[in-house]
């Protein structure tokens, strides 16, 4: 096998790792998931950093998530093609022809839902967002079904007793990706009860994330929509705009 065959570790022209971290540069190659950077814990300085070492020594699509306000301010001097609440992306890849329906119970859970939206344009994928349809309004829900119909992926996230995947994976037939959210009142446990209904849900099929991993559910409808396809690890999957 070469160098970029499916599940190998590209060795040759690896750009060296930055002071600040070991930067995953062939991990499009190996996964056909681009970097990523996860801004909680960080400091600005280590930010701007390590995603201006991506941005100069990679091709791929580069994403950071969950910026504090003084991260987006310094994250936007390096022109991101894309931002929604805390949630930024670079290097765009060329339209997959895909679509990914992105169905939030409430308006509380739209931060998660933008980045699972970001993550997906990203990597080429167009959203159809669907939003405040929780199941205390069960009629909300009904009348959304037709925007579902066009879906490839769908990904249904909520918080509270967390019951918006189990109703939707028991009236639709695509892939279904359910994410908890950290939203709700006491004995929802910031996202622990919600976690557990989904993960005890009897409609089959379901895939959950961990509580408000918007991008992680985003990687894994990638990873559904793209099933039997190699990575593509040079700069030609991107529009370059």
């Amino acid at each position: 096998m070469d160098s970029h065959s499916p599940g190998t570790v590209p060795t040759k022209n690896v750009p060296p790792h930055s002071p600040m971290a070991r930067i995953d540069y062939p991990r499009s190659a190996r996964i056909d998931i681009p970097e990523a950077v996860y801004c909680q814990g960080k400091t600005v300085e280590q930010c701007v950093e390590i995603i201006s070492d991506i941005l100069e020594n990679g091709t791929d699509a580069v994403v950071a998530t969950r910026a504090t306000p003084d991260q987006a301010e310094a994250l936007r001097q390096l022109a991101p093609h894309h931002e929604s609440e805390s949630t930024f992306s670079w290097r765009h890849r060329q339209l997959t022809g895909k679509r990914v329906a992105i169905v939030s119970a409430g308006t509380s859970d739209l931060p998660v839902a933008n980045e699972v939206h970001v993550t997906l344009t990203a990597m080429g994928h167009a959203s159809i967002m669907v939003t405040d349809v929780g199941v205390a309004g069960l009629h909300r829900l009904i009348d959304s079904l037709p925007e579902f119909d066009q879906a490839d992926v769908i990904i249904a996230l909520a918080g509270m007793e967390g019951a918006l995947p189990t109703v939707l994976a028991g009236l639709l037939h695509q892939p279904l990706i359910a994410v908890p959210t950290s939203v709700g009142y006491g004995t929802s446990f910031e996202g622990v009860t919600a976690l557990l209904s989904m993960l005890a849900s009897c409609a089959p099929g379901i895939a959950v994330v961990g509580i408000d991993n918007g991008y992680g559910a985003a990687c894994a409808a990638h990873r559904i929509l793209g099933v039997g396809q190699e990575p593509t690890p040079d700069a030609s999957n991107r529009v370059t705009s």
